[in-house]
């Protein structure tokens, strides 16, 4: 087998974590996901101040903690913290490597970027294999622009066994680990449903491993003696994250994600076997950032009686003063009736303005909002001072040819080699209409909802109480739309969940999702349904002006809803 870890889920993930994987137990590979939509965003503005920038500095400075300990141990190093930039990142390494005394051979992966029209950021998500001709070629570190997450496990993987583009079985296996590994401690109790069940609680879970073996099949576990837990549980709701149907998409091959199978093989370990894979698609994804415009917000404390009225005065002060365009109003009831004190007395009034005018998004709105301090409702009062605006993106997504892509591997000593897209390129087959859209599993007896979204019908015992007591749930983003994937404790529950939990249910139970076009994935090995909220989150994060721009809370707000539990 080959052991990979992860010491980063994320741009701006646990500094120490390098250090931690590196010193806590034996390792073959270590890997760090920097990227995200968002990131890829504050990279290219960083790009645009400087062109020398463009990737995750912080990878950089921990490089210089970790770099030699890594190479000592014969541990090797495979990122995404290129970025923009992963040939200045491999420059910027190598000179750390010199001032260092370490000699350290990089690689590094680009062809990503593409052209895009007015675009600030245009790139291509790339496979595995670039980085396993650069492991192959001796590579010590490989940095890599935009690749898919899971592509930084298949990629050493592909090198330390060999496989070629038919090992589909094989090549699904390792892209399943990849992404339960991608997002760092979520696979290991980091923000897990069940959290007051962890052995410390979930205060410090430690970063995941993957021991892969040739066959793709993997185990998941971790060092021993770090925080947070691997189980079924961890690892499902991981696997459940920031997916849509059981056709996983990815450059290298489709994996089935209703053919995973967990197995608990002990303390802090899961195998997971049985994947399956199919040819991938003819096209990659393209990530696409947009400058959009200018944001600013500002939030007044409404205390009291008559909040409606008095949101609805501030509402008509700003838009006489600025105008309607572009004005966003949220009003948060957080008060209480007869409080007694004035933060649980009071609601919150969000006021948002997006515009391409940077003046009128920024001093031009908060002043007139701080203006208002004097000469509007009873007990007036801001949270936020007067600022300026600051620029969004619009993120939206797109394809290109696999063979139109230029995925290139360049190798410690220089050499620039190509990398061919696969050779079978199938039309990848519809979804099947039995797991997609609103037609699925719609009941009619089970369907009455009841005040507070308690089943009427069903299979419910008559006992009320919160869904989360018998279902965990994990949500995310992916650019404007949420994926929430929810997931029965008991083979009973999911009996009661998998007809229960239908796209209308959904929608009363959250009624922002009423509007909105939602697709519904079973996934019976994992006990587990999938939905994704197409447009939930408007033109992504960046644009959002939800309370929650990233849903990463969507799932909890779905367990804390009180229904007929059964």
């Amino acid at each position: 087998m080959i052991r990979i870890g992860n010491a980063s889920g994320f741009y701006g993930d646990r500094f120490a974590a390098w250090r931690e994987m590196l010193d806590a137990g034996q390792l073959d590979v270590l890997t760090g996901d920097y990227l995200a939509e968002l990131t890829m965003l504050i990279l290219g503005r960083d790009r645009r101040k400087d062109p020398s920038l463009g990737y995750a500095k912080t990878f950089l400075r921990q490089m210089e903690d970790c770099l030699g300990t890594a190479l000592d141990r014969g541990v090797r190093i495979v990122t995404n913290a290129g970025g923009l930039n992963p040939a200045g990142l491999a420059d910027a390494l190598a000179g750390l490597a010199d001032r260092l005394g370490v000699p350290a051979r990089i690689g590094y992966v680009t062809g990503d970027a593409l052209d895009r029209p007015g675009a600030l950021t245009a790139n291509a998500y790339l496979g595995a294999f670039g980085i396993a001709e650069c492991l192959t070629a001796g590579a010590d570190v490989v940095v890599t622009g935009r690749v898919t997450d899971a592509s930084l496990v298949v990629g050493p993987a592909v090198a330390h066994f060999g496989w070629t583009r038919d090992d589909l079985a094989a090549l699904a296996g390792a892209t399943v680990a990849g992404h339960l590994l991608e997002c760092g401690t979520q696979v290991t109790g980091g923000n897990f449903s069940f959290f007051t069940e962890l052995p410390d609680g979930g205060h410090r879970p430690g970063f995941p491993i993957a021991e892969v073996h040739a066959d793709g099949s993997s185990v998941i576990t971790k060092h021993p003696g770090t925080g947070g837990a691997v189980t079924v549980e961890t690892v499902t709701a991981q696997l459940l994250y920031e997916i849509g149907g059981p056709d996983y998409v990815g450059p290298d091959v489709v994996t089935r994600l209703d053919t995973v199978t967990l197995t608990a093989e002990g303390p802090d370990r899961v195998r997971v076997d049985g994947v399956r894979g199919t040819p991938p698609p003819p096209t990659l994804k393209v990530g696409v950032n947009t400058l959009g415009g200018f944001r600013n917000s500002m939030t007044f404390v409404l205390c009291g009686l008559d909040v409606p009225a008095k949101a609805a005065l501030v509402r008509g002060q700003l838009e006489a003063a600025l105008g309607r365009d572009g004005l966003e109003f949220t009003l948060a009831r957080t008060d209480h009736v007869d409080a007694a004190d004035t933060e649980t007395a009071s609601a919150l009034l969000h006021v948002h303005l997006r515009d391409a005018d940077p003046k009128r998004a920024g001093r031009v709105f908060s002043a007139a909002a701080v203006e208002l301090a004097l000469a509007s409702y009873p007990g007036c009062t801001l949270t936020t001072p007067p600022g300026d605006a600051t620029p969004y993106g619009v993120f939206t997504s797109d394809t290109a040819s696999q063979d139109g892509v230029p995925h290139l591997a360049v190798l410690p000593d220089g050499s620039r080699i190509p990398i061919p897209p696969p050779p079978k390129i199938p039309v990848i087959r519809d979804q099947d209409p039995r797991v997609v859209g609103e037609s699925t599993t719609q009941l009619p007896d089970h369907h009455d909802l009841g005040e507070g979204g308690g089943s009427k019908g069903g299979r419910g015992s008559g006992r009320r109480g919160a869904l989360g007591e018998v279902v965990g749930a994990r949500s995310g983003d992916k650019g404007g739309d949420a994926n929430l994937g929810v997931w029965a404790r008991t083979e009973a529950t999911h009996a009661w969940l998998r007809d229960w939990l239908t796209v209308d249910r959904l929608r009363e139970l959250l009624p922002e999702t009423a509007g909105l076009d939602v697709e519904r994935h079973e996934l019976p090995n994992l006990r587990a349904v999938n939905f994704v909220v197409r447009g939930l989150l408007g033109q992504g994060v960046s644009a959002s002006t939800r309370f929650d721009p990233q849903a990463k809370a969507l799932g909890e707000l779905l367990r804390s809803r009180i229904v007929e539990l059964p």
